[in-house]
């Protein structure tokens, strides 16, 4: 089997521990049975989502792995229990067991699996703390955050902090749309993650921009899923304000826009061959990584055999395989 990293996948436990805290109406999860081979993720009483067993069984996932060609996985929360809204009490206990079964996964496979943990973000120091025990107890690559923190996007200074430590731990940062903006402006049946998920995951990129975060620590290696959203046609229009107005070139002394915006990764989640050319072309080919959101409905359930319909050249398509992914994962 060729090398492929797929950097873009996700883990639900098939249990959850029950809620011990003092909090009332805390949305806490649970599972409950559904048909063969799937449970349903239960919030507040109501059903979430169903998902495949995919989600926490290691022989499952290495068996959809072995058949897709993909020789490594970074296992990452599924997005919704990153419990940014839950009391921070709660949310440590509830990351920290995600954590937890994400470390056993790896255990069981350290040569398919590298982990991409969760920290209760709405709180900065817990964050760093948790980031602390990521880094040096479970020896995982780096976290998964959000496109922002209950509203607020992640380029906000308030978060600088932790992503200064990041910087310094050398820990991975994806970043993943969720509770999208515009949700209440979907017309149909398309869900939030066809409509909206482009635009959120544009504007927590842009904020890590015009913000200055991404100026200020070159050295933080941080990916965006979904090929970044929108962000490959919003970047023309961020250099030409940073162009135009005298303030935006004080924040960015360092660079323009684009030089930030090349220094971080973005998967090739696209679902579209001249798309992906368009994501190499705007922003470098060290700088597009294999993702395919599995085991979800919306993913892609062929990521490798997508990469290579976009007939890139060999060196290209082997640092997209798996090159760029073992830079950003630190995985030498």
């Amino acid at each position: 089997m060729s090398e492929s990293i797929d950097v873009h996948t996700h883990v639900v436990p098939e249990n959850f521990p029950p809620y011990v805290g003092i909090g009332p109406d805390v949305p806490w999860p649970s599972m409950a049975e559904a048909h063969a081979c799937h449970r349903h993720v239960m919030i507040s009483g109501k059903v979430y989502r169903t998902v495949s067993d995919g989600c926490w069984s290691v022989p499952r996932r290495i068996e959809d792995m072995n058949r897709t060609r993909v020789a490594r996985q970074a296992l990452s929360p599924m997005p919704e229990l990153l419990s940014y809204w839950l009391p921070l009490e709660d949310a440590k206990v509830l990351i920290r067991y995600l954590n937890d079964q994400i470390a056993a996964m790896v255990a069981r496979a350290p040569e398919r699996f590298v982990g991409l943990g969760a920290v209760p973000l709405q709180d900065v120091d817990a964050a760093i703390f948790e980031l602390h025990y990521l880094s040096k107890e479970l020896r995982f690559s780096g976290v998964e955050i959000a496109s922002h923190v209950n509203g607020t996007s992640i380029g906000d200074p308030r978060f600088e902090p932790f992503f200064a430590a990041a910087e310094e731990l050398g820990a991975a940062v994806f970043v993943h749309a969720l509770r999208p903006a515009g949700q209440e402006r979907i017309v149909g049946p398309f869900p939030e993650q066809a409509v909206c998920f482009p635009g959120d995951i544009a504007l927590a990129c842009a904020s890590m921009i015009t913000g200055g975060i991404g100026s200020r620590h070159p050295r933080l290696r941080i990916a965006f899923s979904h090929g970044g959203g929108a962000m490959a046609m919003l970047l023309p229009r961020l250099v030409h304000a940073w162009q135009m107005l005298p303030k935006a070139k004080e924040l960015l002394k360092e660079s323009s826009p684009a030089m930030t915006a090349r220094r971080f990764y973005y998967d090739q989640l696209v679902f579209d061959a001249p798309a992906v050319r368009f994501l190499v072309e705007r922003f470098g080919a060290s700088q597009i990584l294999v993702g395919s959101d599995y085991p979800f409905a919306m993913g892609d359930s062929d990521p490798v055999g997508s990469l290579d319909r976009v007939k890139l050249d060999n060196a290209t398509n082997a640092a997209i395989s798996a090159g760029n992914a073992r830079r950003f994962l630190g995985l030498g």
